[in-house]
């Protein structure tokens, strides 16, 4: 949940926008899958991208805030991986191997959402420990900046 007044703001609009082209035009969707207006392969993308933003849509708050902010960060600053849903949750895949994920906490009855990255990600280190998953009940600053930075690392 954002609780800094400009980015409320900015958040709500963001997901008025999110919620609309999630429950766009049908006719617009079934275009994508056949290849319509996009044409060939980005059809299917775009397909795979509505169909996340729709689950998105249909979340309840705060989870819906927290997915929407995270489909805004990881579309932004990893744009080579592709949305698409994974066991029915947002997820973002390069080359068809998923990378990370989003999980609702309401729909898995937790007291928390997870964002979480596979082994497909790009942050195993030297260390023997990096992050796997995370809990989310809200976005703050120093959380979206840690999740940005992380998304960054995962596809470099």
């Amino acid at each position: 949940m954002i609780t800094d007044g400009d980015r409320a703001g900015d958040s709500d609009e963001h997901g008025r926008f999110l919620r609309g082209r999630a429950q766009g035009d049908q006719g617009a969707r079934r275009g994508a899958e056949e290849g319509g207006e996009r044409g060939g392969r980005g059809g299917k993308a775009a397909a795979a991208e509505l169909d996340v933003l729709s689950k998105i849509a249909e979340m309840e708050q705060p989870d819906r805030a927290a997915a929407e902010r995270i489909h805004a960060i990881v579309t932004a600053h990893a744009p080579q991986l592709s949305p698409k849903l994974w066991y029915g949750q947002p997820a973002y895949a390069g080359e068809g191997k998923v990378v990370c994920f989003f999980r609702s906490g309401h729909v898995d009855k937790e007291p928390y959402s997870t964002f979480g990255f596979t082994p497909e990600a790009n942050l195993a280190d030297d260390s023997g420990l990096w992050p796997t998953s995370f809990a989310v009940t809200e976005l703050s600053d120093a959380a979206v900046e840690t999740i940005t930075d992380l998304v960054r690392k995962s596809v470099s």
